[in-house]
């Protein structure tokens, strides 16, 4: 089955040095745009990470220091993966939990003002472990009926977890084609940032969710104790969690006037 597209879709997948988001880099990229026409196009990325690529993630995805040396950073490379994603929704394998978040950081450490408040995401992962609990090889052997060649490789991966979004929407006919239906079937929990410190309650109001303030409305923090504010900003949190915080700071501080 084709997706029903309103805008341009990237399915997009990352080769790290690690799995911290606020401390690892990027080391491949690989993106895939598919147009509401059926059009397609893809582009690859070898990125430097500016530090040594630990022993055991080359063992994973193949790359060294010695495969990126020459390879731009991705502050260098950062205009030109936004220029082909800005007008997406994105799509991914484990992408909401990682790929996105890590993606965010990235952008954001390059002067890029990363925001998804205008598009949706679809993790095929979750689609693939609410309904069969699998692995992403397992997942394109399972839907497509065909062995993953070179997986951890960012292009292969990519390519692959297009496919198994349209055998997924074949196979399932419980889930509707469109973007934002799946967006909504695959998101786990209403974070507001990426990486889950921070939350909707059931009346859609922001509260922490980690610490001595957990479940505490963030506005309400942010009064009591402005200096919890400050710590976020000084302490080792994602990039858009400080973004997000200081959105909500900003406009409480308008609401006064």
């Amino acid at each position: 089955m084709e997706l029903k597209l309103h805008r341009p879709i990237c399915f997009f997948d990352l080769e790290t040095t690690g799995v911290d988001v606020a401390r690892d880099r990027i080391v491949e990229i690989a993106v895939l745009k598919v147009y509401p026409n059926g059009n397609k196009e893809s582009k690859t990325w070898l990125v430097n990470p500016e530090r040594p690529i630990p022993a055991q993630a080359s063992e994973i995805h193949g790359i060294t220091d010695e495969k990126v040396a020459n390879e731009p950073t991705f502050k260098e490379l950062a205009s030109h993966v936004y220029n082909m994603i800005k007008d997406s929704d994105l799509a991914g394998f484990n992408s909401d939990r990682f790929d996105i978040p890590l993606l965010a950081e990235e952008m954001l450490r390059a002067g890029v003002d990363f925001e998804m408040g205008n598009r949706v995401s679809v993790d095929v992962q979750t689609i693939f472990h609410k309904k069969e609990e699998r692995t992403l090889s397992a997942a394109y052997r399972f839907y497509c009926n065909q062995t993953l060649e070179n997986a951890h490789s960012a292009a292969a991966d990519t390519n692959a977890t297009y496919e198994i979004l349209k055998a997924q929407l074949d196979r399932y006919t419980d889930l509707e084609n469109d973007m934002k239906v799946l967006s909504e079937f695959t998101t786990r929990k209403k974070s507001v940032d990426f990486a889950g410190f921070i939350a909707l309650n059931k009346e859609g109001k922001e509260i922490f969710t980690f610490g001595k303030h957990k479940g505490v409305l963030v506005e309400d923090v942010l009064t009591n104790e402005p200096g919890y504010y400050g710590w976020i900003q000084n302490a080792d949190f994602p990039l858009y969690t400080k973004k997000v915080l200081t959105g909500i700071k900003l406009r409480k501080l308008n609401t006064k006037f």
